[in-house]
């Protein structure tokens, strides 16, 4: 069967450019192995219901239970980012560059365009999973798309749109790798790993004609599949040294149906034009044959995927999960939980001791048992010492909150001692600092600059009007805004403020409680305007959309008041004048 064996090696032919990316792909992922493995053991604590599927199952001990402190503390951490990155419905604004980007129609256009597409695309439930990977792996990485939704029906051809526009997509921290040593994310190579059907290729090369994939690449793709659904076994395995390693059994892989697809995005060099690709995307299908050699649409510069990293490591760009050094703390409290239940259940049933000759007998009791002169049977002691290791878990449980930077005093854990209002604030606000500043880290390196991806994407591909839903807070009615091309361009960037405003708000608000509580604030009441510290109250606790305070609001609704009091007052006198007649 040679001729069969030569018409799958000819099938099979690999590119030089594409055996480059896919051996690049096999190195950068070995390189990585440790943080992996590091993230595994993480993994296996916080989904474990017992002791039996964790480390601690090498402990000969009787009871298997797992403590889920690793589990809360990350539930604790994900609730209190989520909230503080999404503190309300104002979290972006538009930060203009020159004064006719600053124009306050550009501006609306532009925040409520970001804000509608971030809602009815599900941004916050795409952050949340990107939350669970910067917590579980220290590492959350996003892409942006540009997807075109819609529906046609097959009866009246009638097309139904559910979402046109720019659509977070959050990416495996498992299925993306680079060089580790690069100095930032954005300037290094990257190849993103894809499974998918020959079925949803199909589907991308009619439907995404945006991503310019080869239609010639994909029909070889598929020859290459109904070659080995009808080669003979031994046929295969000599065709399988045709092959890159990496697919682990091809004769299964190319049944399968399923494609590996690698992409890779940055700076290459071609070996087979001797060309320099500087800022392209290259699709690999099957790590043979080029899918797409394109250069990177994106006017950003440097694509739309970006990284945020938890705890960053010096020359490595895989940051380090709040969990991963303190899962030996988990495995310490496992160990003493599973200890003291142990010690209990010998204190309760503790073993015997049988000296000398003695004859069956049932533990129990008034049960008889029946032994020689100088036989006996006794119970033995057990040392209770290690029954007081709750104290250490309890000590243990604590320290891993401080450890992961976990803001105890927002789970509703108070700190011993009597305190006023503003101890507790100053408490908060210093425990917390942590929190902040991991929390304004994935704000800064992962929501601003998506955000500004949905305007960009949004210049590149919106070709018509497009409607936003707006709701005026001012008003209290809801108004359709027409959104263009040219609402969009404006020099300038958005800045997801959550976090940000999340902290300065507790700040400002603690500086002008202390401040109103001493002379300063009676001795400086000349010089303050009551107008601007109301209005500074509004902004600060998001008062606006109340209408709470206006200018000489009070006066007026005062005067209005004593105006309809004197009104009752003369009606009240009228008819007591009135009755006598009547009578």
């Amino acid at each position: 069967m040679t001729g069969r064996v030569a018409e799958l090696k000819a099938l099979s032919e690999t590119t030089p450019l594409a055996k480059n990316i896919a051996d690049l792909y096999t190195t950068w992922n070995t390189q990585r192995k440790g943080w992996i493995e590091e993230n595994k053991e993480v993994r296996d604590y916080l989904f474990a219901t017992s002791t039996k599927t964790t480390t601690n199952s090498t402990l000969p001990w009787k009871n298997s239970t797992t403590l889920p402190k690793l589990t809360q503390i990350r539930d604790n951490l994900h609730a209190n980012y989520l909230s503080a990155l999404f503190p309300n419905d104002f979290w972006l604004r538009w930060e203009a560059h020159d004064q006719d980007s600053n124009h306050k129609t550009k501006r609306r256009a532009i925040e409520s365009y970001a804000a509608n597409k971030a809602r009815m695309s599900g941004l916050r439930n795409t952050v949340s999973q990107l939350v669970y990977d910067y917590i579980d792996t220290g590492n959350a990485f996003v892409d942006v798309e540009w997807v075109n939704e819609s529906m046609v029906d097959d009866d009246t051809g009638e097309e139904t749109v559910m979402y046109i526009g720019p659509k977070l997509i959050r990416i495996s921290p498992y299925d993306i790798v680079f060089n580790p040593t690069a100095v930032d994310f954005a300037h290094t190579p990257k190849i993103t790993r894809y499974v998918k059907s020959i079925g949803e290729l199909e589907w991308d090369l009619r439907n995404k004609p945006e991503l310019k994939y080869s239609e010639e690449a994909i029909k070889k793709a598929k020859a290459v599949r109904g070659s080995f659904k009808t080669a003979r076994v031994e046929d295969a395995d000599k065709a399988q040294g045709f092959f890159n390693d990496g697919l682990g059994d091809i004769q299964a892989y190319f049944e399968s149906g399923m494609v590996e697809i690698l992409e890779l995005e940055g700076d290459l060099y071609d070996p087979e034009t001797g060309e320099f690709l500087q800022n392209h995307i290259i699709t690999v299908m099957d790590r043979q044959h080029i899918l797409r050699k394109e250069r990177n649409p994106s006017w950003l510069g440097n694509g739309y995927k970006f990284h945020v990293g938890w705890r960053t490591r010096p020359d490595n760009l895989y940051a380090m999960s709040p969990l991963a050094n303190i899962v030996g703390l988990q495995y310490r409290m496992d160990h003493l939980e599973n200890l003291k239940a142990d010690l209990m259940d010998l204190t309760a049933f503790p073993p015997m001791l049988v000296k000398g000759q003695v004859e069956n007998f049932k533990w129990g009791p008034l049960e008889k048992i029946l032994m020689d002169e100088q036989a006996d049977v006794s119970l033995l002691n057990i040392q209770s010492a290690g029954l007081n290791a709750e104290m250490d878990i309890n000590r243990l449980e604590s320290r891993m909150e401080e450890f992961a930077g976990a803001p105890r005093e927002a789970m509703g854990i108070r700190t011993a001692g009597e305190k006023t209002a503003f101890e507790v604030q100053s408490l908060q606000n210093a425990a917390g600092r942590i929190f902040q500043e991991k929390t304004s880290n994935f704000e800064i390196n992962i929501l601003e600059p998506a955000m500004n991806a949905f305007v960009e994407l949004a210049r590149r591909n919106l070709n018509s009007t497009d409607i936003i839903r707006v709701a005026d807070d001012d008003q209290g009615v809801v108004e359709f805004l027409s959104i263009t091309k040219e609402d969009l361009t404006a020099v300038g960037k958005l800045r997801p403020i959550g976090a940000r405003h999340f902290a300065a708000q507790a700040q400002l608000v603690q500086n002008l409680t202390q401040l109103s509580n001493t002379s300063m604030w009676a001795e400086t009441k000349a010089h303050r305007s009551p107008l601007a510290l109301a209005m500074m109250l509004e902004d600060v606790m998001g008062l606006s959309r109340y209408s709470l305070f206006k200018e000489n609001a009070g006066v007026f609704e005062e005067q209005d008041t004593q105006r309809m009091v004197q009104q009752a007052t003369e009606d009240l006198a009228v008819e007591g004048q009135q009755m006598p007649n009547t009578m």
